[in-house]
């Protein structure tokens, strides 16, 4: 029994540690538990009123939900490996009796001061094995901070871009003409969103996490200003200008690569692009966006 819950406290943190590898240092696979964590909080707030998914919180909020959940289950994994062995493999502080310090809420304090790294010292592992072991626990806990850390430093800026992209493409609603579209100009307008258009791409498949970050604010909101992307490339399709042609086959291969990604990690549709989009514009709480399409908030978690 003893080596059964050692067992099971270590087959958590390797859970958690495999869970942070997928999410953020292989950020080609969703890690199960984190993706499990952020699309409940956005099934919440697609449920909730307007308002509380208008302030924007599901994301954040998701992040934060991920990464207790993450040091909980850590601290618990580490208390687990020590309850077993304790008192007779620990040291006591003078003043401290053993036997009364020897059940599972002693062995998740040792286990959380030693993943806060604090180092308090008054019961400590005295096994050589577990001496071991209490060291590794402090590593799991800065890995755990850093980890937290670059989680964070690469999703914003990866919604800097997109809501960037967003931006512009409602800055040039209307105010692009088809005769200035079809130009030298037009051709390099149209190259450089199917340059943008591709580096969202790349963030959706890193930072998978980003999707569930709602904008309120239609001119920054992607889901509301992609369509008119499409628009353009539709447009110029025709133009007479070679140069502009072809911008606009590249563009329209751009955002044929961002619904599909679009489509196979959060959507499923199995729609065409403009189907893809009209959804993608739905989950983020566009009315327009196409009604009785399956979402991402209705698609289960892991999936």
């Amino acid at each position: 029994m003893i080596w059964f819950v050692t067992i099971l406290g270590a087959v958590l943190v390797m859970a958690i540690l495999r869970d942070m590898f997928h999410t953020i240092w292989h950020p080609t696979r969703h890690g199960g538990l984190s993706r499990l964590v952020i699309t409940g909080m956005w099934r919440l707030s697609s449920r909730l009123s307007t308002r509380w998914r208008a302030a924007g919180l599901a994301g954040p909020l998701g992040m934060v939900c991920v990464v207790s959940v993450w040091a909980l289950t850590v601290a618990v994994g580490w208390a687990l490996v020590y309850w077993p062995h304790m008192p007779a493999s620990f040291s006591y502080a003078a003043g401290l009796v053993p036997a009364e310090h020897s059940g599972p809420v002693d062995a998740l304090y040792v286990s959380l001061v030693t993943l806060a790294t604090l180092g308090l010292g008054d019961i400590a592992p005295a096994v050589g094995w577990l001496r071991v072991v209490g060291p590794l626990e402090a590593l799991v806990g800065f890995a755990l901070l850093s980890a937290t850390v670059a989680w964070i430093l690469g999703i914003y800026p990866a919604l800097a871009r997109r809501r960037t992209l967003a931006l512009r493409l409602s800055h040039m609603r209307g105010g692009v003409t088809p005769r200035a579209l079809d130009s030298a100009g037009g051709a390099a307008l149209l190259d450089s969103l199917a340059s943008a258009v591709s580096v969202i791409t790349v963030d959706f498949l890193q930072y998978a996490e980003s999707y569930y970050f709602y904008d309120g604010d239609e001119n920054t909101a992607l889901p509301r200003q992609i369509g008119h992307a499409a628009g353009l490339a539709e447009q110029a399709a025709s133009a007479r200008h070679p140069d502009v042609r072809l911008s606009a086959t590249m563009l329209r291969r751009a955002l044929d690569d961002l619904a599909a990604i679009l489509d196979e990690r959060f959507l499923r549709t199995g729609a065409a692009a403009s189907g893809v989009f009209a959804s993608y514009a739905a989950d983020h709480g566009d009315r327009m966006g196409g009604p009785g399409r399956r979402t991402a908030a209705d698609e289960p978690a892991g999936s």
